[in-house]
Parts: structure tokens; C-alpha cells; sequence
């Protein structure tokens, strides 16, 4: 049951990660993604097989701590963009404000419902609510980790002066074996922490709580 409630909810919370990138692109003037049919909320076109429906599954059956998955990228072109620079920082900054959005309204939500219906216990509703505040996290908290090709690499990138950032890019191509490297040797153990904190106390104990009034 639990599979079956969590899987729609993460697969919701990354295509909203893609769709919003794609979207503040095509604001900004750039039309890829929207000439490419992927400002979407249809699945399909959005589906990574690894990202969208191995590694989830493999977390649920392995019953790990945090689950997580990606999409596939949706295609930006910062050279249509009005101006490169400036709007791609907003462009990069899109999917993790998504995901904060829908922790917030999840968080919102749960307490509007803890408060009028009071349930005994985890029922359905309040499980996926819980998880649209959960997966939303740590999709946010991990993309603005400031390693390439993660959305805080890009951030980090336009906030830094002209020669730092010329540097900085540099390790980009090398992006993914860092990123290997500290799954390998758990170096993203920070990330847990900061999850686990924003969630608990935070959005549970802070947004759903105040609304609940417990």
C-alpha cells in the first residue's frame, strides 16, 4: 500500500522539478522544452528508466530512509534565454523553488486535514502527504548541493564574480565522478541531517503542526 501511494507522489514532485526549469525557460524566451513537448505533467516523456522507476523501487523494497529519483533533464538553450547570464540563474533556481512549493502546500495541507478530520493514525491521505513533504526535501536539499550537474553548481556559478566562476566551471566535466564518489563513501551523509531536520522540525512540527494546533 505504501509502494503504491508513494510512487504518484514522487513521480508528480520530479516531473514538477523538469516542468518548472523547462517553464521559467520558455518565460525567459527560450522554447526548447515547450517545441520538445516536455512542459508536460503527462509521465511519459519524462521518464527516466533508472531514475523514475528502478532506483525508487529498489528504495521502497530495501525500505531505505530517504527516496529519491530523477527525471530526464528537460532541454535548455541559455543562448535563447534574453539574457544568458541573469535568466539562467532563475532558470536553475526553478525546480528546487518547485519542490519547496510543494513541501510547503503539502506541509499546509496535512494540518488542514489533521485539524478537521483528526485521524487515529497514518491512513492514506495523510501518507502522501507526509511523503509530498518528504521527497520534496531532500529533491531540494540535494539539488542545491553545488556539485555539477546539480542545480546549486549552476547557481553557485552565476553568483560568483567573472574569474571565480570561469574556474569553478572547470570541474564541471568531472561533475559526475564526484558525485559517484560520494555515494561510494557516503559523503552525502550531510544531506540526511538537513532532511531530516527541515522535515521534523520545520514542516512537521512547525507548519502542520501550528495549523493543527498540535
Amino acid at each position: 500500500m505504501e509502494i503504491i501511494l508513494t510512487i504518484p507522489v514522487l513521480l508528480f514532485s520530479i516531473i514538477s522539478h523538469e516542468v518548472a526549469h523547462g517553464y521559467v525557460a520558455w518565460i525567459f524566451g527560450d522554447p526548447t522544452a515547450k517545441n520538445e513537448g516536455r512542459l508536460t505533467f503527462n509521465p511519459v516523456p519524462h521518464i527516466d528508466l533508472m531514475g523514475s522507476i528502478i532506483l525508487p523501487l529498489i528504495l521502497i523494497v530495501t525500505k531505505s530512509s530517504v527516496l529519491f529519483g530523477w527525471a530526464k533533464p528537460v532541454p535548455v538553450n541559455p543562448y535563447n534565454l534574453r539574457n544568458p547570464r541573469k535568466h539562467h540563474f532563475f532558470v536553475s533556481l526553478a525546480g528546487i523553488s518547485a519542490n519547496i512549493a510543494i513541501a510547503v502546500i503539502s506541509a499546509v495541507l496535512l494540518g488542514i486535514y489533521i485539524l478537521i478530520f483528526k485521524p487515529a493514525g497514518a491512513d492514506a491521505i495523510g501518507i502522501m502527504l507526509q511523503y509530498g513533504i518528504l521527497i520534496n526535501i531532500v529533491l531540494a536539499v540535494f539539488n542545491m548541493t553545488p556539485i555539477p550537474p546539480l542545480d546549486g553548481s549552476w547557481v553557485l556559478y552565476h553568483l560568483l564574480p567573472a574569474d571565480l566562476a570561469a574556474m569553478y566551471k572547470k570541474i564541471f566535466p568531472y561533475g559526475f565522478f564526484i558525485i559517484l564518489l560520494l555515494f561510494i563513501t557516503n559523503g552525502f551523509s550531510f544531506i540526511f541531517y538537513i532532511v531530516q531536520f527541515l522535515y521534523q522540525y520545520v514542516f512537521l512540527s512547525g507548519i502542520t503542526g501550528r495549523i493543527a494546533g498540535i
